[in-house]
């Protein structure tokens, strides 16, 4: 028992440095491939990626997943506790709809060390996950790695690969419209799809315009997407 106890002491000791190497590593350079990327191959939905620098994204783009994921993105430490508070009255009133609470740091641990679906297990990792890249990684880093592996539509990930894929722009030139679509499609991009557009997208992304108007002139706002 006790040289069983110690190889698990050994395993979980390397396991430790092994995710902390890791998540340096993704601080300065993209991660090679994730979870739900390798999914998306075996699922037989290919994969379109085109990794691109903060710079070489529109500030459009930036905006508009603020505007629609995580409006206070730029202030909080990771975790918008309002909105889990919210999240949680709200589906104990509706046990068979589900309303989520994730910030873009939430989704960024997740996308990126970790894998879809629920369950306590993989969300108290998405905690850890999302504590220490606010704690290592710029809020700039954070937002560029959500816009290079957030899922855009089928087997389209990153703004670069769906900004090409929809409208044949970079994104570095994409509008503020193209823009609000795309940041329409992230609650469920299989079902909300920019092409041909989902009755979703075209309820959701006028409404996230005007959001994008709202807050564009916010001080901490401007600090990220510059």
């Amino acid at each position: 028992m006790q040289k069983a106890w110690r190889i698990i002491k050994k395993a979980i000791l390397y396991l430790f440095f092994f995710q902390l190497f890791y998540i340096l590593f993704c601080k300065w350079i993209n991660p090679p491939i994730t979870i739900t990327q390798v999914v998306s191959l075996v699922q037989g939905y290919g994969l379109k990626r085109d990794y691109v620098s903060y710079d070489q994204m529109s500030s459009n783009i930036k905006l508009a997943v603020m505007a629609s994921e995580d409006q206070l993105f730029p202030e909080h430490n990771g975790f918008d506790l309002k909105a889990i508070e919210k999240a949680v009255q709200y589906n104990k009133k509706h046990p068979n709809r589900r309303r989520g609470a994730s910030t873009i740091s939430q989704q960024v641990a997740k996308n990126v060390f970790l894998w879809q679906g629920g369950g306590f297990f993989r969300k108290g990792l998405e905690v850890y996950f999302t504590f220490m890249i606010e704690i290592l990684w710029s809020k700039e880093r954070i937002l560029e790695t959500y816009l290079n592996v957030a899922e855009m539509g089928e087997g389209i990930f990153g703004i670069e690969a769906a900004s090409k894929a929809y409208f044949k722009k970079s994104a570095k030139n994409i509008s503020r419209t193209d823009a609000a679509k795309i940041a329409a499609s992230l609650p469920n991009p299989k079902l909300y799809t920019v092409k041909p557009i989902s009755k979703k997208v075209l309820n959701r992304y006028d409404d996230i315009m005007i959001q994008m108007n709202n807050l564009e002139g916010d001080e901490d706002i401007q600090k990220v997407i510059k």
